[in-house]
């Protein structure tokens, strides 16, 4: 029989997993834990009386977007938008309103997305998720855009397309949604040719994102081993942040004291000066664990603004 987790949209025969030697890599789609739901009351003002309340304000504010396209029946894809906004369900109405617009503003980029479409920047191995979460309970991200990155065989549109496709995933796991993510950029090795890709139009794109239309908590961006070239791709970037998302921007280079004031060793592997036993996921075993949901990202692609 097929099953459905809460939080997915498409019925599944088994839910998706990898066994990686002793370890299991697979979307954790259960409750939080009960650290967590603490959390989740602290700093998201969440209980089930106010989720109740603000999944019935919501859904009678998407009823007024006639125009928009939506699960009706789903009530965690409801609560995944309430989470980043703390519960508020205007605020939610806007992230919801924001994140299908810019999926009409970007649809060269969205356009039938699903990891099928995407083997490419996997086989590449520069974007990665680690196995384990920080000591916060956060994904950790990492992308490496240096000395790792064939840029005329793997374009920037193709890691933004491959990070839509980790964070689309990520916003699926309750504990996720609570706890967030971080990033870590290795640009070890980053070349002038390099730094030529970065454009200002691609800039204001990833910070429009980052700070309106992700429904995921992004608790901090950390730059790691970047040249000094690095400050050029910086600028780029710069006139579009926000003090907010500024404000969790953190330079390290290569001391790996500063990191881990941030991240705990315990969490990460050995080039970024951690202890962590679990082996390191390669971007073709989590492509491999992603095409077994190209039917939920169908599914996240079929709703949104109806085509003028």
């Amino acid at each position: 029989m097929a099953k459905k987790a809460p939080t997915m949209m498409t019925d599944m025969d088994v839910l998706p997993s990898l066994k990686l030697g002793d370890f299991t890599l697979e979307f954790e789609l259960g409750p939080p834990s009960a650290e967590l739901v603490e959390v989740a009351k602290n700093e998201l003002r969440e209980t089930p009386e106010r989720t109740k309340e603000a999944v019935a304000q919501l859904r009678e504010l998407l009823n007024g977007e006639t125009d928009l396209v939506w699960p009706s029946d789903n009530e965690a894809w409801l609560v995944r938008f309430l989470r980043p906004v703390k519960f508020y369900p205007a605020s939610a109405l806007k992230l919801i309103k924001n994140y299908y617009n810019f999926k009409i503003k970007h649809a060269n980029v969205y356009n039938d997305l699903k990891p099928s479409r995407e083997k490419n920047i996997f086989e590449h191995n520069i974007l990665t998720v680690l196995p384990n979460r920080d000591q916060d309970g956060r994904r950790i991200l990492i992308i490496e855009l240096g000395k790792k990155w064939k840029h005329n065989k793997c374009s920037l549109d193709e890691v933004f397309k491959g990070c839509v496709l980790f964070l689309e995933a990520a916003t699926l796991e309750p504990s996720s949604q609570i706890a967030g993510a971080v990033v870590i950029f290795d640009m070890d090795g980053l070349s002038l040719q390099q730094t030529w890709q970065f454009t200002p139009p691609f800039a204001k794109r990833i910070v429009d994102w980052l700070q309106d239309s992700v429904p995921l908590r992004i608790k901090n961006i950390h730059i790691v081993n970047q040249p000094y070239i690095f400050n050029v791709v910086f600028a780029l970037f710069k006139p579009f942040l926000r003090e907010k998302l500024k404000s969790r921007i953190i330079f390290h280079g290569t001391d790996r004291k500063s990191l881990h004031e941030h991240l705990s060793p315990k969490c990460l592997p050995e080039c970024y000066g951690g202890n962590l036993q679990i082996p390191r996921v390669t971007g073709p075993q989590w492509l491999e664990l992603l095409l077994m949901c190209d039917k939920e990202y169908e599914a996240i692609n079929s709703y949104g603004y109806k085509k003028k």
